[in-house]
């Protein structure tokens, strides 16, 4: 793994073999939040999402590398699931939260 200056605004990024590592960010309905932390069990790596509440959306958050996005869209639209909701954000400050 490699620390570079993000090209984007400068922000340091991390890559590995699997490109930059950065932030998946799913925003939902409460109730589809058991079906769409179980679509992401069926990815082919590891996820430890964090889970953000608010009143009408839970915002699930984890970090993947970039040549895992498509997949995660994938299995997204597999599941019934808008891909409208993804949102990826660059460099370590999106995934520290900082």
């Amino acid at each position: 793994m490699t620390v570079f200056p993000s090209a984007t605004g400068g922000e340091p990024a991390l890559f590995g073999r699997e490109g930059e590592l950065i932030s998946v960010r799913i925003s939902i309905e409460p109730r589809l939040l058991e079906d769409l932390l179980e679509a992401l069990a069926s990815l082919h790596f590891p996820v430890n999402p964090q889970l953000y509440h608010k009143l009408a959306q839970v915002t699930v958050e984890f970090p993947a590398y970039s040549e895992r996005i498509d997949e995660v869209r994938g299995i997204l639209l597999q599941h019934g699931f808008d891909t409208k909701s993804l949102e990826l954000s660059r460099g370590l400050a999106a995934i520290a939260g900082i």
